[in-house]
């Protein structure tokens, strides 16, 4: 990288430091670490939404996906549309026109009001282990990021220097520094893209004429992908918007229901169809240029030893011109630490509040309760990038993330807000049962029906579970 790319790249990470470090100094409790003080604005609250989401991790995987699939990969974030308008209408209002939820400053804390102080605890184990993997799959993207666009820079490497920043920018900031930097931060990704990444890489490959006569017809339709896939990204992603602890601090950072459900409709128009085609737009112009042989000065001469995740960052570094290379490295590390920050906050958030919470009590409005917030967001941050050292696949590692999460939580989730006769031991036995379904379906080799995702059967088993155990437990305390 030339040193005019490699100063503005550093210099945007220095500002970014600077900025958390100036909200470590107002930050006075709670409210303002893990909730934003709860008065933010739809469009702010919005694009944060959306950068956590889609964030870099998804950036890169989409780009993967565009790199194998072509345009049929954009799916993927049509399911997180769908997920963030349905959040809106049948999980918000749930939410803030309840008083309880006022004061809340966690997801399991809605398990604690509708069933018991255990449910929630298990809620908050299940929520910090899959929030502290997600936060890996982030650092993982940005090390692909960086070591796919250095010269000289090696993976480990690249992990470590990414993973500290994000880590030390999360400690200082809390939530609101990162509401209010990612409305920055996913302006800049919106701009790199439209204007620089999008449109210099097209005319580099050669434009529509190159592209069609060197990939595959059917990377350039809808359709090429199978229905399974579409199954395996609905059942995965769109449950985690109704039990992301991320998406939950939002809600309770919005000063009311308007307000949030309106952030809610803007994340999803920029779920789908803005960040979709954007990012696999990126990914298919990665293997046009791969097939052009654009890449071999980067020792990726064969596509079928080319990571397909690796594709987008070899484009940048091959395609942008000095100067622009830095800013599209700062736009594309802001989507990542826009994910990275939310993720290790959501962690956080539930070992405080609701793991050791539930031995100790604590006054949330004290700095005593931020320091201990921020010791333990730096542990946290340090076993993701541990976590993220023995991983390779960025979207892989996000949607093993998220499905741990769903399989276990997506249906107490609704039976609470919608079902009178759900139980506390409905709602754990629900956890469990589906959350240890989809683990040992998922690492146990086991061939399933219609190849469709153990995700699918974790879900399944958690929602006849949750109906029986619920019911029987129902009618005995009804008989009492």
């Amino acid at each position: 990288m030339h040193p005019i790319d490699l100063s503005l790249f550093l210099l945007y990470v220095i500002g970014l430091l600077a900025f958390g470090y100036f909200f470590f100094k107002r930050n006075k409790g709670g409210d303002d670490y893990f909730v934003g003080g709860r008065n933010m604005k739809s469009y702010h609250v919005g694009l944060s939404v959306v950068a956590t989401d889609v964030g870099g991790g998804f950036s890169i995987g989409l780009g993967g996906l565009g790199f194998v699939m072509g345009l049929s990969g954009s799916w993927m974030l049509f399911t997180g549309l769908l997920g963030a308008w349905l959040a809106a209408v049948f999980l918000i209002p749930k939410i803030k026109q309840n008083p309880y939820f006022d004061k809340a400053y966690t997801f399991p804390q809605l398990f604690e009001h509708y069933y018991s102080l255990n449910v929630a605890f298990v809620a908050a184990i299940i929520s910090a282990i899959g929030y502290a993997g997600f936060t890996s799959s982030q650092m993982l993207a940005g090390a692909k990021l960086a070591s796919g666009t250095f010269v000289g820079l090696d993976h480990d490497t690249a992990l470590y220097i990414m993973g500290a920043v994000a880590v030390i920018y999360t400690v200082l900031g809390g939530l609101k520094a990162v509401i209010y930097t990612d409305t920055v931060q996913w302006a800049l990704l919106m701009f790199g893209l439209l204007f620089i990444g999008i449109p210099i890489a097209y005319i580099e490959i050669g434009g529509l004429e190159a592209i069609r006569a060197t990939v595959a017809p059917e990377m350039l339709t809808l359709t090429n992908l199978a229905w399974q896939d579409l199954v395996y990204w609905a059942v995965t992603i769109i449950p985690i918007w109704f039990v992301g602890m991320t998406l939950y601090q939002r809600i309770y950072a919005c000063k009311d229901e308007k307000t949030a459900k309106k952030a809610w409709y803007i994340a999803g128009v920029f779920e789908w169809p803005v960040m979709a085609f954007l990012g696999v737009l990126l990914g298919l112009f990665a293997r046009v240029a791969a097939d052009q042989g654009m890449f071999e000065f980067l020792g990726a001469a064969d596509i079928a030893d080319t990571d397909p995740e690796t594709g987008l960052p070899m484009l940048l570094r091959t395609v942008l011109p000095v100067g622009l290379l830095g800013i599209m490295m700062a736009a594309y590390f802001s989507a990542i630490l826009s994910t990275a920050d939310s993720c290790l906050m959501a962690s956080s958030g539930n070992v405080v509040t609701d793991i050791i919470g539930s031995f100790k009590t604590f006054n949330p409005n004290s700095r005593g309760f931020v320091r201990l917030s921020q010791i333990i967001t730096l542990i946290i941050g340090v076993l993701s990038l541990m976590l993220a050292a023995s991983m390779t696949n960025v979207l892989d590692l996000m949607l093993d993330s998220y499905s741990f999460m769903v399989s276990g939580l997506f249906v107490p989730v609704i039976g609470a807000l919608y079902w009178r006769k759900s139980t506390p031991a409905g709602a754990m036995t629900a956890m469990l049962v589906g959350g240890f379904t989809t683990i040992i379906l998922r690492y146990s080799g086991v061939s399933l029906p219609l190849e469709l995702d153990p995700n699918v059967f974790g879900i399944s088993a958690s929602a006849i579970s949750f109906i029986i155990v619920s019911y029987i437990t129902f009618k005995q305390k009804e008989k009492r």
